[in-house]
């Protein structure tokens, strides 16, 4: 289902700089012309800026993103393949956001078998603004049915190179793996009232604050536009080290 003005200096940066600038790349698993990563012009233009400040995020984040890293790529060296679910409350912004730039990371890093997934402690619907928010940055999304209800719109998101459906629902859907993945907590409420998630082989824990303080306020599209910003740097910044390890 489903591009980083680095300073060479860093090992991690000077990887995906070369994967903008040659057609290939060192530490991901197959060679891709950065031309090939998307057709959207401006969601490469936004993946280009993102990738730019993966090496900026705080040393906080890095600890969880990196044990994500290192449990993911044993996963794909143990059995080929690793789903992950993105969870959150009413999987509605962060989740669905996770989610997808989860997805498109792994494909500008080149690597296979990774599938991502979001749900929610309960159902509601993606938000309108995530849409919008994901639609600034450049992904084309558009209303593909109302199977699950009128107010919970399913969402066909396309990538430029893949594509996925978002809706809102409860982790445990049938739309998602029941066993054997990475369940990570993107909401600190969800993290504590969920402790358990069934089936999970692993959990981790990278809230990320709710861009629905901003609602209905004239600081709504750049709070959206901000959160998805954070969500898709780490994102890139976490695929880039289950690139590293793959290869090892």
């Amino acid at each position: 289902m489903h591009v980083c003005v680095m300073h060479p200096s860093s090992g991690f940066a000077w990887v995906v700089f070369a994967a903008l600038t040659v057609t290939t790349m060192a530490s991901c698993t197959d060679s891709r012309d950065a031309k090939t990563i998307t057709s959207h012009p401006q969601l490469a233009m936004t993946i280009e800026r993102l990738l730019a400040d993966t090496n900026a995020v705080p040393q906080d984040r890095q600890t969880e993103l990196n044990a994500l890293a290192q449990w993911t790529a044993e996963t794909i060296h143990r059995q080929g393949r690793v789903d992950l679910i993105f969870i959150c409350t009413h999987n509605s912004r962060r989740s669905h956001l996770a989610q997808v730039w989860a997805q498109v990371g792994s494909s500008v890093m080149g690597l296979s078998g990774i599938q991502t997934f979001s749900g929610g402690t309960e159902a509601t619907a993606c938000n309108p603004r995530t849409v919008e928010a994901m639609r600034r940055a450049g992904f084309e999304v558009t209303e593909a049915d109302t199977t699950h209800g009128t107010t919970n719109p399913t969402y066909h998101v396309s990538t430029g190179l893949s594509s996925m459906f978002c809706f809102s629902k409860k982790y445990g859907d049938e739309a998602n793996p029941k066993e054997g993945f990475a369940a990570v907590m993107t909401c600190s409420s969800a993290d504590r009232s969920c402790p358990l998630v069934y089936g999970a082989e692993a959990r981790f824990s990278t809230p990320y604050v709710d861009p629905k303080v901003s609602d209905g306020t004239s600081e709504e599209a750049a709070t959206y536009d901000a959160r998805l910003d954070q969500i898709g740097t780490e994102m890139l910044y976490l695929m880039g080290r289950v690139a590293e390890r793959v290869t090892r």
